[in-house]
């Protein structure tokens, strides 16, 4: 049964969270990643792999445009925001720069293994669309099977070694998660609740990922 609507229009939720027609577009668009994105990156004359690329940034951008995103964006905000000196591989500019992507996709190991529990299926089905072998996987492992994978992903990508090949450390936890909480209206379409515990281990599990 649907709850009633919020008496003022500005605390109705900016995204409907899982969907019937997100979940379609989220997952050919993780498919089409899977295929070409390796090859985009390692050879910028490869057309083919550019175009699909395109492509995909348009289908995801359907499927999260009313979905949402959740805890790795809000916690992409400080990240990005509280850069010391890091600037990206790349990027010709004369000031720190963490760009967005980057920032989102260095917690995603942690974060979906922290997300699994509450939706094995869903990671697995993740973690094969990326590579891996889930035939005889357990559901209490989905967690650890989809960080693995990604780890893997990122690493063949060349990405940086976490949070801190950006120049932080265990002491700039409190300040991320401090630039996390506010971000509630995407931390909230997390499948999982999170204290600012559960967003400080998160945090220091991204440090590293290699």
């Amino acid at each position: 049964m649907r709850s009633p609507c919020p008496p003022n229009p500005i605390f109705r939720p900016a995204y409907q969270g899982s969907n019937p027609v997100s979940d379609i577009w989220a997952v050919h668009t993780l498919r089409i990643v899977a295929k070409y994105l390796k090859r985009a990156v390692r050879n910028p004359d490869d057309l083919e792999a550019r175009s699909n690329m395109h492509l995909a940034s348009t289908f995801a951008g359907i499927s999260f445009g009313n979905a949402g995103v959740h805890l790795c964006h809000g916690m992409s905000y400080p990240i990005s925001g509280l850069v010391k000196t890091y600037k990206a591989k790349d990027y010709n500019v004369d000031h720190p720069l963490v760009p967005h992507g980057l920032s989102v996709v260095l917690t995603s190991p942690a974060v979906f293994t922290f997300t699994a529990q509450m939706f094995p299926e869903r990671h697995l089905e993740m973690a094969e669309i990326l590579g891996a072998d889930t035939r005889t996987a357990r559901a209490a492992d989905a967690g650890p099977i989809l960080a693995d994978t990604l780890r893997k992903f990122l690493f063949d990508l060349d990405v940086d070694d976490g949070l801190a090949a950006l120049g932080y450390s265990k002491a700039d936890i409190p300040a991320l998660v401090k630039g996390t909480l506010p971000q509630e209206r995407v931390t909230k379409l997390a499948p999982r609740p999170q204290s600012e515990e559960d967003l400080s281990a998160l945090f220091e599990a991204s440090m590293k990922l290699y």
